[in-house]
């Protein structure tokens, strides 16, 4: 089971050293992945949360592509319905070839509904507009050179899990527990599974029968993974942003508990 990273692509404290720093670390601890996140115009329901500066995806993938060498480099998740289907095809396609076969494209529905005013596109269409272009791309990629890049389908409702089932190489819900988890894998004949958990290391055990998955002791969270990889998930992303964009200022905090992480992981192994 590969691991990854999501990366803060915004907030007052990203920066290009910053953001090549976290390359840096990811790589350096033997993470296999780093996805960033999508927004093309920071509305105010955006700016809330996703504070600017926010780094294009593509843009800043395919500079970190350049500052890597094994990563594989991702979205969590490009909010399809934003940008032609096309577009999306082309810039994919070459990426992944430029960075030597390395991008996963994870895509979604997209939620902020000012920003898609603000593009010009509808936001009660976001649904059926993501599954037009997610059979665009299942029909543009195989004729090309790239033969098609991985499609993570984003989204934790039932209407992404059939997106997925329908037109995903893998389901990509983000912060989602391990009963859900269980329960769609044994429902839905899933085309793989690779969940976005959180990454909070906690000092003493959480007895919370709601604890989120990635949030607790660091035995807690390897036991997490342990889980996620025994149902089957061919990779899993940790989150170390919980949400504070002040957070973008001190790196170093999520960077500590990564390397907690990789180092039990390497012990254990």
């Amino acid at each position: 089971m590969q691991l990854g990273v999501n990366v803060p692509n915004f907030g007052p404290g990203t920066d290009p050293g910053v953001l090549r720093e976290w390359a840096r670390v990811v790589e350096g601890l033997g993470f296999d992945l780093l996805m960033v996140s999508d927004h093309v115009t920071v509305t105010p329901d955006v700016a809330e949360r996703y504070p600017e500066p926010f780094f294009e995806p593509f843009t800043t993938l395919s500079w970190l592509a350049g500052v890597t060498v094994r990563l594989r480099l991702g979205t969590t998740v490009l909010v399809l319905p934003y940008r032609h289907p096309l577009l999306v095809a082309r810039m994919a396609a070459n990426l992944d070839m430029l960075s030597g076969g390395r991008l996963v494209l994870g895509v979604g529905v997209g939620w902020a509904r000012r920003e898609f005013d603000a593009l010009g596109v509808p936001f009660a269409a976001r649904g059926r507009l993501t599954d037009e272009y997610l059979a665009v791309l299942r029909e543009v990629w195989p004729a090309g050179a790239a033969g098609g890049v991985p499609v993570w389908v984003g989204g934790n409702s039932e209407a992404a899990v059939r997106r997925a089932v329908r037109f995903g190489d893998a389901w990509h819900p983000l912060r989602v527990g391990l009963p859900r988890l269980r329960a769609v894998a044994a429902e839905h004949s899933l085309p793989g599974l690779a969940p976005r958990i959180a990454l909070r290391l906690t000092s003493e055990r959480v007895d919370d029968p709601e604890r989120p998955a990635g949030v607790g002791s660091i035995e807690q969270v390897l036991d997490d993974l342990d889980a996620l990889r025994r149902l089957g998930a061919e990779a899993v992303l940790l989150d170390p942003y919980h949400g504070d964009p002040e957070e973008t200022r001190r790196p170093q905090e999520a960077w500590r508990a990564l390397s907690a992480v990789a180092e039990h992981r390497r012990t254990a192994s």
